[in-house]
């Protein structure tokens, strides 16, 4: 009886530890874990002892194992999609949305100028450049995609572990276009242009460790977008209701 009890001890202390590290942010919903020989061999645990922690750590809904290995789970989904449906029902959740992220956000830049370490700085700034690189190349996608790894860069920096989870939920909800069709909104030029100054300015404040101008420069930003979602909506409304009436033809007799 005192091995098991011995080995069960282990598996618990190897699954707190990567229980931290997903809480940390460290290993982020979705990621796929290195396999089972090599997570062992740079953990410095038995193959037996980690496969009991993996199995406590899918027992409590934060890994999924498949045929294609063990994944970080989307812990947050039995909260997440409920919300996405209610969310998708109501024309006035996006301007909601944006007000609660200049909320969330302006506090979270604020944070991240005072916590962040030389190498979040760091990464902050290639992320900018692959913004930039992403520009010149004109390719939307790269933008886009960029656009939203700088904010969940700026949420990691601050070092507060319920801003980073629950607007890494969000993120999630932007990249499956639940608020407005970014592809859409990012084969705009001009909003581009303007887009990557306002990251560069919320980012550069951050990197220099200026809380007040960090967060005055992400409200602004988040305020822009919003304005611009709302903008780009009405004319699509607008360019609607002006095709309908012109092929309102089709719908009358001879």
């Amino acid at each position: 009886m005192i091995e098991p009890l011995r080995t069960r001890k282990l598996a618990e202390t190897i699954a707190e530890h990567i229980e931290r590290m997903i809480l940390e942010g460290v290993l982020r919903p979705g990621e796929k874990l290195a396999s089972e020989r090599d997570l062992a061999e740079r953990l410095e645990v038995s193959r037996p002892s980690l496969r009991d922690a993996l199995q406590l750590l899918e027992a409590r809904g934060l890994l999924a194992t498949s045929r294609d290995g063990t994944r970080v789970a989307q812990f947050l989904a039995p909260l997440t999609e409920p919300l996405v449906a209610l969310l998708q029902s109501s024309e006035q959740v996006t301007g909601d949305y944006f007000e609660y992220r200049a909320a969330v956000e302006a506090k979270a830049a604020a944070l991240a100028a005072v916590r962040a370490t030389d190498p979040e700085r760091a990464a902050l700034a290639a992320c900018i450049e692959a913004m930039e690189a992403a520009h010149v190349a004109e390719d939307a996608t790269l933008e886009a995609e960029a656009d939203i790894e700088l904010h969940r860069l700026v949420y990691e920096a601050s070092h507060n572990l319920v801003i980073l989870h629950v607007m890494r939920a969000f993120s999630d909800m932007l990249r499956r276009d639940i608020f407005f069709n970014r592809e859409k909104l990012f084969a705009q030029p001009d909003f581009r242009v303007a887009l990557l100054a306002q990251h560069k300015a919320f980012a550069g404040a951050i990197i220099a460790g200026q809380p007040d101008a960090a967060e005055r420069a992400i409200v602004d930003h988040l305020n822009y977008t919003g304005a611009a979602v709302e903008a780009f909506r009405r004319d699509e409304a607008r360019a609607g209701l002006a095709l309908r009436r012109l092929n309102r033809s089709t719908l009358l007799a001879g």
